[in-house]
């Protein structure tokens, strides 16, 4: 069973428990595979920003999940709990999955997870967690990082976004996308992508590009250019660019190339055309294309990974009581951020 526990003290910010708990705790209709098993770790009774918590189990239950996620630290000035940070330590050690979001990074430095590390917390806090830890690498500038074991989300939205990730690295990227409908938020957000530090987090229908990026979301098969993009936004290719950076922390080009990789991961999930089809439905235009572009942003080939979810899915069936399957193929490494 793919066990999440989600630690919770006193100093906990209830905003990033409550999301974790909602991403993770129910499968969204329609979704077949086995989901996760949620646990709340505490040391008993709690109190969570306003509301007073009552966890299933005491932190000592932390090494036995799968994934530990370590929410927002209310106030950065005070070290977290000894007992936290060594539950954190030890289910890291035990092999466990550890990811922070927004302040939480706190506590991983604290547990000596992000040394040497690369790793990113709400923007306000970066230089606090820089300066008191000088052994993290701490990127300012990304909305997550995922450096394998040990991942680390930037503040509210981004925690979303991280747990989105996680999602994806255990499902694919077609149930992630079921889970982001079901939330009403974007499927996807790069972990390297701005952290919007100066310019305000766009309304969904309230910004330059709101009627641009679905109309070429549905066109992905078709060889689009930044200029194709720039005149049906009726808009200098110069100004597209400027109101890319500002709304999706990228480019223009980048961007796009990131819904085709998307497309074709949903494509390789959910069907059985070939990778010439799917590099023309996703507008890539030869299999070698979609290959390359592939393997760079996925780290593995079109094939190995239709192969790892295949075998997901033929692992969650078995789990079910439905037919067996072969043994399921090598992970798939996450997407490279930054």
């Amino acid at each position: 069973m793919n066990t999440v526990a989600l630690a919770a003290t006193d100093g906990m910010l209830h905003f990033e428990l409550s999301l974790a708990y909602e991403v993770f705790a129910a499968a969204p209709e329609g979704v077949t595979v086995p989901w996760y098993d949620v646990t709340v770790c505490g040391p008993g009774a709690v109190r969570v920003g306003r509301f007073r918590l009552e966890p299933d189990h005491g932190l000592d239950r932390l090494p036995r999940a799968r994934t530990v996620i370590v929410p927002g630290w209310a106030d950065v000035d005070v070290e977290p709990p000894a007992e936290l940070v060594d539950a954190v330590r030890a289910a890291h050690e035990a092999g466990a999955r550890v990811a922070s979001l927004c302040t939480g990074a706190f506590v991983l430095a604290a547990a000596g997870l992000l040394d040497g590390r690369r790793a990113t917390t709400h923007w306000a806090h970066t230089r606090a967690l820089a300066a008191r830890h000088p052994e993290v690498d701490v990127d300012p500038d990304v909305l997550y990082v995922d450096d394998g074991s040990v991942l680390t989300s930037a503040g509210k939205a981004a925690a979303m976004d991280l747990c989105l990730h996680l999602v994806r690295l255990d499902h694919g990227s077609s149930v992630a996308n079921t889970v982001a409908r079901r939330l009403v938020v974007p499927p996807h957000r790069d972990g390297g992508q701005a952290q919007f530090v100066t310019t305000p987090v766009p309304a969904p229908d309230n910004h330059p590009l709101a009627d641009l990026l679905p109309w070429v979301a549905e066109r992905l098969d078709r060889p689009l250019t930044v200029e194709d993009m720039a005149r049906q936004a009726n808009m200098s290719s110069r100004n597209l660019g400027r109101h890319f950076r500002s709304v999706t922390g990228t480019t223009p080009l980048r961007w796009l190339l990131t819904q085709r990789i998307r497309r074709a991961q949903e494509l390789l999930e959910t069907t059985d055309d070939g990778v010439e089809a799917i590099a023309a439905a996703t507008g890539m235009g030869t299999a070698t294309t979609l290959r390359r572009h592939f393997g760079r942003t996925v780290g593995v080939p079109p094939d190995t990974y239709r192969r790892t979810f295949r075998s997901r899915s033929r692992l969650a069936r078995t789990a079910a009581g439905g037919a067996t399957g072969a043994p399921p193929a090598p992970p798939v490494p996450p997407v490279p951020q930054g």
